[in-house]
This record gives structure tokens, sequence and C-alpha cells, in this order.
């Protein structure tokens, strides 16, 4: 009865004061008018009915619907609050993610490709008001999927981002170039690139130069992240003749000057990510700074309970005016 339950006028419950100085003041009452006999015996007096001992019921009576009066005074009601956000300034995002075989590197766990899906995935999932996107690049790039409302679809495909779908190596300049063609035509307020590599640009007919300029003339802004850690890593450095890799120690190689220079000219910031926790709090400083605008618009509907306090109290009256005018009458 009680769940969800505020008072529009709760000042009114100091009233309840009144409810142990109207008790004093009927057992001074009671005290005043009793009247006393001295008799030799009572034999003869003596009467049966429980009715003079259930007097003080009507004032009890009296009490209670003093009681609900005051509750109703107060006004209880029931509050629902249903909320609708609005986006006021969107984000668009491409995770541009280095697929290469260095990435299957063991220096983060499991791997370094497999330790980045799962922080992106945490990432992705904390931004429900932006449109994501995802380009992997490896000796190529190519857009895995477009930029979208849906996390399902975009969780799915990053799922998916595995080594072996792209031709080896690393072409920081065409992966950077693949994202900021999904992001030109945007017209979100805000437009940024997550670029992350593990290695240095070897390959692909497009300059991480050129790239970036592209980037500065659309207006995107470019977080990069180098990922490895500082010395060597067991990497994959042949085939066994299973067509699995074989690992061994490798000297992890990133050309840190290249993305700082991306993230400087765009706007954005160079990180360093050599384990699984550096990792994470990159990430979850990106998000930090990249804040979506949302407005959420509150509406308030109230329903007032006063009246069924009221028809109690009424109730008591009535039942105790009844009481005094016929049980009772000849005690009152």
């Amino acid at each position: 009865m009680f769940d969800n339950i505020s008072f529009a006028n709760p000042d009114f419950f100091w009233l309840f004061l009144l409810l142990p100085l109207a008790i004093v003041w009927y057992i001074f009452k009671q005290t005043e008018q009793t009247a006393s006999l001295r008799i030799s015996s009572v034999k003869g007096f003596t009467y049966s009915s429980i009715l003079p001992k259930l007097k003080p019921g009507l004032f009890i009576l009296r009490l209670l619907a003093l009681g609900a009066m005051i509750v109703a005074l107060a006004r209880p009601q029931t509050e629902d609050i249903s909320t609708r956000t609005k986006t006021t300034k969107g984000i668009d995002i491409v995770m541009a993610i280095d697929v290469s075989s260095s990435m299957l590197a063991r220096d983060l766990k499991p791997n370094r490709l497999s330790a980045l899906k799962d922080v992106a995935a945490d990432f992705i999932k904390k931004r429900p008001n932006d449109r994501i996107g995802i380009v992997a690049y490896a000796g190529e790039g190519y857009t895995k999927t477009p930029i979208t409302t849906d996390k399902s679809i975009v969780l799915n495909a990053l799922s998916e981002v595995t080594y072996g779908q792209l031709e080896d190596g690393t072409a920081i300049g065409m992966g950077l170039a693949t994202s900021v063609n999904r992001l030109k035509d945007s017209k979100a307020k805000s437009k940024i690139i997550i670029l992350l590599t593990d290695g240095v640009n070897n390959t692909g007919f497009i300059e991480p130069q050129t790239a970036s300029d592209l980037a500065i003339e659309f207006g995107i802004k470019t977080y990069t992240i180098g990922l490895g850690t500082n010395g060597n890593a067991l990497s994959p450095i042949a085939y066994n003749a299973d067509g699995s890799f074989r690992y061994g120690m490798r000297q992890v190689e990133i050309d840190e000057e290249l993305l700082k220079d991306i993230a400087s000219a765009t706007g954005g910031r160079y990180f360093r990510a050599t384990d699984n926790e550096s990792l994470e709090e990159i990430y979850d400083e990106i998000n930090k700074l990249e804040k979506t605008e949302v407005e959420e618009f509150k509406y308030y509907r109230y329903e007032e309970k006063f009246r069924l306090w009221v028809l109690l109290a009424g109730g008591l009256l009535l039942l105790e005016w009844i009481l005094r005018n016929t049980l009772f009458r000849s005690f009152v």
C-alpha cells in the first residue's frame, strides 16, 4: 500500500503531536468526572455488562479518525516517472584494427588481437548513443561494418575480425584512409577514428601522411594506439607444416613517431598499450574524452491518494457516532 508513496504536504505531520495531548486530556477528564461512593458492601450493585469497559474504544476511534485526517492533509500520492532521452550531439566513431600476423603475439593475453577485441567490445557497449563502424587492415584495408547505431551488428562484426582475411603486412595509411572514407560524409557533430597498430607501416599504396591530411580536411579526429610490450614478445615467426604458426621471440617495433604525428595533426592523442590493463585504461580514457551530449526529459504523473484516508476518517467517525448513540448510549 505504501510502495512509491510520497506526500505533497509533509509539514502537516506535526499535527500527530496532538494525539498524545488528546490522550492526556482524555485521561484527565475521565479522572475528574469519576464519582465515588462509600458503602459497606457492593453486594447488589454488581453490574455484569462489559460495555463500560469498552467505552474508551469510542475515544480510540476518534483518535484513529484524527490520524487518518492528518494523513489526508499531508496529501499522499503515488509518483510515476517516465523518461525520454534525446541525443543532441552525436559522435560517429570508426575503429581501425590491425589484423596482421604480428597481432597474434602473446605479450598480451591470450594474444594482442583477442585482448583488443575484448576491450573494444566493452567500449562499444558503453557508447549506446553513438554510431560505430569497424575497419580491418593488414596489407590492405576494408570496411568490416559501416557506421551504425545497431550495436549488435557492430559487436558481431568485431567478433568476426581475425587474422588471415587480408594479405599480411601493416598498411597504416590504408587503414586510416579507409576509415576516413567511412566518415567523410557524416553529418555528426564529432567524427572520431581510433586506429590501433602493433607495427611499422610497410606496405599499401596510400601513405600515412596522405591519409592524415584527408582526416584533417574532413575534420576527423584520430586517436592512435601502439600495441605491444617494450622489448621482445613471443610472436609468429614462421609456418609449421600443418599451416599453424611457429612462435619465437621477436623485437617489438612500433612507429610511435608516425602515430604521434597523425594524432597531433588531427587533434587526437597517442597512447601506448603494453599489457591488457593499460589497453583497458586507454579505451576508458578515450570514452571519457569523447562525451556524447544527451538531453533527458522526465515526465511526472501524480495520483492523489488522500481520498481514501478521508473516507477512512469519515467511516471511523460514523462508527463512533453509531456506537455512542446505540450500544453506549446509557454510558456516555
